[in-house]
């Protein structure tokens, strides 16, 4: 028995190896730059904010089971795992952009090897598993949300562990513990997300092995797993009651099927077009991918993707709030389909040279489709280095390096050579590091003022505790994180009425809403940005009548929290 069991552990040891090189191979992506821009409005912003409120309280404390915003006000929003992790890792590491990101992309560095493990429990050819591994982990928006203090990432992370599990209790029961695990692992990440995802796998196993369902210890072992998260929400109902129902169930989960939230709305076809515009040029390959799944569908693997992708993608394109990074829980299933298709064409000759084998020809479509994006992507990075007013280099490397990796595909495709797979994973691979390398890998930072500037203004002058008014009308979580004051958005009405009554006012106000509200008695304390943090000097002064220019600053649509 000892020799045996030192046999399985020899045979093991470089299947142990192989997982660790392809979470090695995931690191410079995910890791790289990891601190270099601020956190984004508005999950990023805040999440800091909730685990940095449990990093200052002890391990243990009410706190880490009832979270709370930093006013003090029950946080409800999304259950707390992800937040514990970050919560660990400010406790660790200080808070800072590189804490706050590192459990969100480890957790979808760790997603790597396992779409590998997974491509293995599926594919027959250890090929397609690789090649639907490579795919995934050179995928933008893989890359670029798996990097961010979100919940996406530990979601999809989770959610394949469940997908393993499940395909592994259809012939070892002891499994389905680790089915109930992982999926309550979802509802402690995502909440109502487990609804969504366990419904794939019961949709899966509805076609594939009904047998299963009938299995007393499988529903056991799986009930067993889930019984650490059933406590937490038992626990947030005795404490809040109705009111953690109300928020946490059904305003934060269960509403966004048929409510929008905050103006994020788009037609049915908007996910759709979120894949063409963010997965090229993978994208060019799923057509035959899906075609292949469609002719297999009698076979496990097929069965598997093709719940996953049109149940995922039908359930999210009828929610009526569309959020891109709703999209993420797919892209594993894309990268498994396009590996599988690529495995297909995939010649060991090609690489080595010898006599080849004679094989179904490319689509032509391929070679075309990378030469239509070679040009687009030239021609963009002519834009940015010649006609912008101001020229971005370092996008323009990024771009030339995207383009002659998509020329090199587009001539080894039509020379019907399978090294054009090789080429595209390494050219896709040193791009996304290109970018991840600049500052414009989070592009949507300049779709706002730069926060950090305005954030330590308020900070030095701003005692805490103190709200700060602003007339800026979107809620920025991410200036309350860096500021560590409460900064609230406000209509003309809202700030002259806390002018006219509070004892101690602050307001950060840009210039046209300074003249616009005509207000008296206050002293400029400081300026960045073109916004100007201002104190109200004496005792509030009662108006007889709002100002007729107030109508001049911007009314403010959002006040609460569009979380995803």
């Amino acid at each position: 028995m000892p020799r045996l069991t030192q046999q399985l552990r020899q045979s093991q040891r470089p299947l142990q190896i192989g997982w660790l090189v392809l979470f090695l191979l995931a690191i410079p992506l995910f890791f790289v730059n990891l601190g270099s821009v601020a956190l984004r409005d508005w999950d990023e912003g805040i999440v800091a904010q909730i685990s940095r409120e449990m990093a200052r309280s002890p391990i243990g404390s009410s706190v880490w089971l009832y979270p709370v915003t930093p006013d003090g006000t029950p946080y409800l929003n999304k259950p707390p795992l992800i937040h514990w992790l970050v919560a660990l890792a400010f406790r660790w590491g200080g808070v800072n952009e590189w804490m706050a990101r590192l459990p969100g992309a480890t957790l979808t560095a760790l997603s790597v090897p396992l779409v590998y493990i997974l491509g293995r429990e599926l594919f027959p050819r250890r090929t397609a598993a690789i090649f639907a591994m490579l795919v995934y982990l050179t995928l933008l928006p893989v890359v670029r949300h798996g990097r961010l203090a979100m919940l996406d990432g530990g979601l999809v992370c989770f959610f394949l562990l469940m997908v393993i599990c499940l395909l592994r209790s259809r012939r070892d029961l002891r499994w389905s513990l680790g089915v109930g695990l992982s999926l309550g692992a979802i509802a402690m990440t995502k909440g109502a997300a487990a609804l969504l995802l366990g419904a794939i796998g019961l949709g899966f196993l509805v076609w594939d092995t009904p047998r299963l369902l009938t299995s007393t210890f499988f529903w056991s072992g799986t009930l067993l797993g889930v019984v650490p998260a059933l406590g937490w929400y038992l626990a947030q109902v005795l404490h809040y009651g109705q009111t953690f129902i109300i928020e946490n169930v059904m305003n934060q989960s269960l509403s966004r099927v048929w409510r929008t939230v905050e103006a994020n709305r788009g037609p049915f076809w908007y996910y759709l077009l979120e894949l063409v515009k963010y997965t090229a040029p993978w994208l060019l390959f799923l057509p035959q991918g899906l075609r292949q799944a469609w002719e297999n569908r009698n076979l496990s693997w097929a069965k598997l993707l093709l719940v996953w992708l049109g149940g995922y993608l039908l359930v999210i394109s009828i929610m009526s709030t569309k959020l891109p990074w709703y999209l993420f829980p797919i892209y594993p299933a894309f990268a498994l389909v396009v590996g599988n298709k690529l495995a297909e064409f995939w010649r060991v000759e090609d690489w080595l040279g010898g006599l080849k084998s004679s094989q179904q020809p490319y689509p032509r479509a391929w070679a075309i489709g990378c030469a239509v994006l070679a040009i687009a992507t030239t021609g963009y990075g002519i834009y940015l280095s010649v006609i912008s007013a101001s020229p971005q280099y370092d996008l323009l490397i990024v771009l030339l390096a995207i383009s002659l990796t998509l020329i090199g595909t587009a001539g080894l495709i039509i020379r019907q050579n399978a090294q054009f797979i090789l080429v595209l994973v390494w050219g896709c691979y040193v791009s996304l590091f290109l970018l991840m390398m600049s500052p414009h890998w989070l592009w949507e930072l300049n779709e706002r003022y730069p926060v950090k500037p305005v954030a330590s203004m308020v900070q030095q002058y701003v005692p805490k505790g103190q709200t700060v008014w602003t007339s800026y009308q979107w809620h920025r979580p991410s200036l309350n994180f860096y500021s560590d004051r409460t900064v609230l958005p406000a209509n003309a009405e809202i700030i002259l009425e806390r002018w006219q009554q509070d004892k101690s006012v602050y307001l950060l106000v840009d210039d046209t809403a300074v003249r616009s509200l005509n207000l008296s008695n206050y002293r400029r304390l400081a300026v960045a940005e073109g916004w100007f943090l201002i104190e109200r000097q004496g005792a509030p002064q009662q108006l007889e009548k709002l100002p007729s220019t107030v109508t001049s600053v911007a009314p403010t649509p959002l006040l609460t929290e569009p979380q995803g």
